[in-house]
């Protein structure tokens, strides 16, 4: 065990995991009751900006909150973005009106990017070799598994009131006292950046972050348009969001199974194979208008997920050096989030839900052929 990763306890690496969450529950934790908490807020028509705003906040505000923690530091740039996160989170529920709702969850984003460097970059500090890598795949292991978590609490607690929600982003206070508890101050080490420096930057990472956006893109089609295709057919919000669980525990499963897959058959395939997944999944949802078959959907969704995001981040941490991991685990998460923003752009297309399914089906398989071209135009 490296010196470094001494100073970390298990009760420390436990509320770093459990802040990892707080960047998938950004989103998640008002999804299951969309249509209701968009009505309610001034946003009807508007519903995809409520999910996707703090995705654009992450991209915009990314650079902003990585000076900043150059400037304060690791640890306290944690604290500050745990405070923030909680305090624009439980905000929107008083508010009314797209301007004010959207500018909201807008610096939410600002804060979840300050959450998401610090969280990084502490593991960075306190890990090193094999038990950093351990420790960044458990990472992903918790945002799913958050994902499980907060899809299901939110559609139970969208069910008794829609401002109920919000209150899970509460969480983050009490995060920020353990974090004040069971996070050391860091041995002094320079500080992640969210502004990607291009120059050295491996060209493979290219094929990476391509990978991140478009896998995003192609999940939050399902996360984003789900619950209004539900809505249309009459299914209420509780099981909305047990199903959007169950999408997030297949990912789980399927996340377990991709070293054993990648190790096997290559990156590259594994990507395929995701992509193909959500291209499968995203034609079911268009035809289908029982549950069963939705399920069938979620299954292939779930596989796409798991299969692609883990992975990304596991060949991000391989293909960057050292001294650059950190901005361009920065950057990838910039990627991530910049892909969440599709479906929002996605809406404005002419159709009906069924149509936006087809595109984003279109979507997964010209990534998939895609992705090979790209790779080969790399190495030219």
């Amino acid at each position: 065990m490296s010196a470094s990763s001494r100073l970390l306890r298990p009760s420390g690496a436990f509320v770093l995991l459990a802040t990892a969450c707080l960047t998938i529950m950004v989103g998640s934790a008002i999804v299951p009751g969309l249509p209701v908490v968009a009505h309610q807020l001034g946003l009807k028509g508007l519903e995809s900006w409520l999910v996707t705003m703090p995705s654009v906040g992450v991209v915009v505000l990314g650079p902003v909150a990585g000076r900043l923690v150059d400037k304060v530091g690791l640890r306290p740039g944690l604290l500050l973005g745990l405070f923030l996160y909680g305090a624009f989170g439980v905000a929107a529920p008083l508010l009314h009106g797209p301007y004010v709702v959207l500018i909201d969850r807008f610096l939410l984003g600002g804060a979840t990017a300050l959450v998401m460097a610090t969280g990084t970059g502490l593991i960075s500090t306190f890990y090193d070799g094999q038990q950093r890598l351990a420790m960044i795949a458990r990472q992903g292991m918790a945002i799913e598994l958050g994902g499980v978590i907060f899809l299901t609490i939110g559609g139970w607690l969208a069910s008794r009131g829609w401002w109920y929600p919000f209150s899970q982003y509460a969480l983050a206070w009490v995060l920020l006292a353990l974090a004040l508890r069971y996070i050391p101050v860091q041995p002094k080490q320079a500080g992640p950046t969210l502004e990607q420096d291009a120059a050295g930057m491996p060209r493979e990472l290219l094929r990476v972050y391509c990978a991140a956006f478009f896998s995003m893109g192609c999940f939050f089609v399902g996360v984003i348009v789900l619950p209004l295709r539900f809505h249309e057919i009459g299914i209420g919000e509780a099981l909305t969001g047990y199903f959007l669980a169950f999408v997030s525990l297949v990912a789980v499963g399927f996340a377990a199974l991709m070293p054993r897959l990648a190790s096997r058959a290559g990156s590259n395939t594994t990507l395929f194979v995701a992509f193909i997944s959500y291209a499968v999944a995203h034609a079911i949802f268009s035809v289908s208008d029982a549950l069963p078959a939705f399920f069938c959907g979620a299954v292939a969704l779930g596989a796409g997920f798991g299969l692609s995001v883990p992975l990304v981040n596991h060949l991000t941490v391989e293909i960057s050096s050292e001294n650059r991991r950190g901005s361009a685990l920065a950057a990838l998460s910039m990627a991530i989030f910049a892909g969440q923003c599709i479906p929002s752009f996605m809406q404005y297309s002419p159709g009906n839900t069924a149509a936006l399914f087809r595109a984003a089906a279109a979507m997964g398989l010209v990534v998939a052929l895609g992705l090979p071209l790209l790779n080969q135009f790399r190495r030219t």
